[in-house]
């Protein structure tokens, strides 16, 4: 049975939605916030079992939907295709949506799953330049490394890939399409083409164009006994899913955030922190590092890791889970009709006779007041997705504003949608905020409205040998240069910027839960290798680990090869960052040679691309004698210009052809020594 919720005389009551073809549900999961101690805990050595859904019921008919997501997209398609499923099919098919990281974690358990598999479905994300996501790495490395001349070990698998990607990157969707080749070559028999989303446009689109071919061969494997629709999708009624709300009185103690470790959080006797289990640490230090005369921002942030066993290599990322600031908690509690204090507490519920809820997972822990659930666990500042403006549509009191968002996720407003919420931005607050008359339920808004609030990634830009106790990051994040300009404040960079150090106020110092996240971003193995380094405004910031670093062989006796850095800004006397720290580098003969370019100072605008091209000689000098090359920052403009700048540097250098610097610069890549860490 489907509850009611009553608060302040309003009666909020369970709204069934009929949901036509290529619409698309978004079940959306809510972390839990760890339980985890400044220190490093040893802990038992023990064999922890694979964290696992339950068997099967019995069914004969079963698909297993395996996801790896780094944002929550990749799960969220995984859990909307199999909520689909489970109507389409009367719950005569079993749908089994599982992440990567728990249906196996070592080569056998994979291999011996996988042979038991007759149906899979794969959504898969890419992140960083080709990279797996944390939760796919293992498995993809397994897949990726087992030998051709294994054979057809897979023929009696099915399976269908769709990859979640961004076409601005040079590796669009790459793990998607690197593990439907891998299958393929193992016999596996491929049911339609591999999916490429493009979160760069409409990604909702490509997956509902995807999924409907998908469902035409899912028909003919499994309908033998079923009676399905003749059109896909078409007829299919889909509640909106829901959690169960729990109203306390006034005075109820709030939980804190507290969750048991998995058991991947120990290995050799200590507590490994990820994003199942971050490492609560303080901000022991911020600055800012931009002038006066910028009206953009971009602030040093120092995490003291001391005395946590938290560790990490020069070039890794670091993941803050940061929190939403008082003004957008506070604008969302009015949105939703309810005051700050509300305490409450969200549960799913577990009637058989509730398959709409079938997908959701365990709410964030109550009781919680309203004001700490929208600060923590809401992502308030991202843009909605098609099926969010769905969900609102059957929640809005007025004809005009239903009609509205209705149309917004219809075929024919396509365009509408693309320049109504992708083009402009358009946060979540600001979409319910156009639409006065919708009152979503809380139930309703956790589940399926509001995304988790996802951890934000930076390059460390600091060195373990210069700063073993606090790892450093810098954070941009635009003021607006006009009255008129929208100005879109990010929930970590606004964090991270009002954040408070332990250094001004020891006892009010801001906390945030963290973790390490290896990155192949690596100096060579061997210092006197050269070394070109391309990164402009906050790009620079793991060059910065990187000197570091340097600087420390140096003083031990190391001798070091040359290294250039490329950096660009917009004026030396408003965002030219770490000035002082680069000079000096400079003189201590740890950086051979600084070239910087200002795009704001001058008749003419000038960009790290164009001071390569001045010293394109010494660039490739560098890269023909074994030397690396690395580019940090934005991946839609700065990195593809530069690439297009070192191959025209290495045709007119080494008096070649375009095919020919193509194939220089793709055996460095293979080599590694071209590396990217872009976004």
């Amino acid at each position: 049975m489907v509850s009611t919720m009553v608060v302040h005389g309003v009666n909020f009551s369970p709204v069934f939605l009929l949901l036509g073809a290529g619409v698309l549900l978004l079940s959306l999961a809510f972390f839990l916030w760890p339980k985890s101690t400044p220190n490093s805990v040893p802990a038992e050595s023990k064999k922890y079992p694979l964290e696992d859904e339950p068997d099967d019921d019995g069914m004969s008919k079963k698909v297993t939907v395996l996801f790896g997501t780094q944002t929550g997209t990749a799960e969220g398609y995984a859990q909307a295709f199999a909520e689909e499923g489970r109507t389409r099919y009367n719950g005569e098919v079993t749908f089994k949506t599982v992440a990567l990281d728990k249906y196996g974690d070592e080569a056998d358990i994979f291999e011996a799953k996988l042979k038991e598999e007759q149906l899979v479905i794969f959504y898969l994300a890419t992140y960083g330049d080709g990279e797996p996501t944390d939760d796919a790495a293992d498995f993809y490395k397994w897949l990726t490394e087992l030998s051709d001349d294994k054979g057809a070990w897979l023929s009696n698998l099915q399976y269908a890939v769709f990859g979640c990607g961004n076409s601005t990157y040079e590796h669009f969707c790459k793990v998607g399409k690197v593990v439907d080749e891998r299958l393929s070559i193992f016999g596996a028999q491929r049911l339609v083409e591999v999916g490429l989303g493009d979160d760069d446009h409409v990604q909702e689109d490509d997956f509902n164009a995807w999924k409907e071919g998908l469902w035409s061969h899912l028909d003919k494997l499994l309908d033998s006994k079923i009676d399905v629709p003749p059109t896909p999708g078409s007829a299919y009624s889909i509640a909106i899913p829901e959690y169960k709300v729990e109203i306390h009185e006034q005075g109820t103690e709030m939980v804190q955030r507290d969750f048991s470790k998995s058991f991947k959080s120990f290995k050799r006797n200590r507590v490994i922190y990820d994003a199942h289990n971050p490492c609560k640490c303080f901000v022991a230090a911020r600055r800012e590092l931009h002038t006066e005369l910028s009206d953009r921002s971009c602030t040093h942030v120092e995490f003291d890791i001391s005395n946590t066993g938290l560790t990490y290599e020069t070039g890794d990322h670091l993941a803050v889970y940061a929190e939403n600031h008082k003004e957008y908690v506070e604008e969302a509690a009015q949105l939703l009709g309810q005051p700050l204090d509300l305490m409450f507490t969200l549960h799913i519920d577990d009637k058989v006779e509730n398959p709409k809820n079938a997908s959701l997972h365990a709410p964030f822990p109550g009781p919680v007041t309203l004001e700490a659930a929208l600060r923590r666990y809401a992502d308030l500042l991202s843009p909605p997705k098609k099926s969010v403006l769905t969900v609102l549509a059957a929640y809005a009191s007025v004809k005009e504003e239903e009609a509205r968002l209705r149309m917004l996720t219809s075929p024919f407003g396509k365009e509408e949608y693309n320049d109504y919420v992708v083009k402009s931005k358009r946060t979540l607050l600001e979409v319910m905020s156009d639409f006065p008359s919708v009152r979503v339920p809380l139930g309703v808004f956790f589940a399926v409205v509001s995304p988790r609030l996802q951890p934000r990634f930076y390059s460390i830009s600091s060195s373990p040998k210069f700063s073993p106790d606090r790892i450093h990051i810098s954070c941009a994040l635009v003021l607006g240069t006009s009255a008129s300009e929208k100005v879109f404040r990010g929930v970590s960079s606004t964090w991270l910027k009002g954040s408070i150090p332990a250094e001004e106020d020891q006892e009010n110092a801001s906390l945030a839960p963290i973790y390490v996240r290896t990155s192949t971003f690596r100096l060579p193995v061997d210092p006197k290798k050269p070394i070109v380094m391309v990164g402009p405004g906050t790009g620079l910031a793991p060059f910065r680990g990187f000197l570091q670093e340097r600087a420390a062989l140096k003083d031990s006796g190391v001798t070091l090869g040359p290294a250039i850095l490329f950096f660009g800004c917009r004026s030396r006397k408003q965002d030219f960052i770490y000035e002082e720290e680069l000079n000096d580098f400079v003189k201590r003969g740890v950086l051979s040679d600084l070239s910087v370019a200002f795009s704001r100072e001058g008749t003419t605008k000038e960009y790290v691309q164009n001071k390569m091209m001045q010293q394109a000689s010494a660039v490739w000098d560098h890269l023909s004698n074994g030397g690396y090359f690395y580019v940090c920052g934005d991946a839609k403009g700065m990195a593809k210009d530069v690439h297009r700048t070192l191959l025209t540097i290495i045709q007119e250098q080494d008096y070649v052809d375009g095919s020919k610097a193509e194939a220089i610069v793709k055996q460095m890549q293979n080599e590694g020594r071209y590396q990217r860490d872009v976004w």
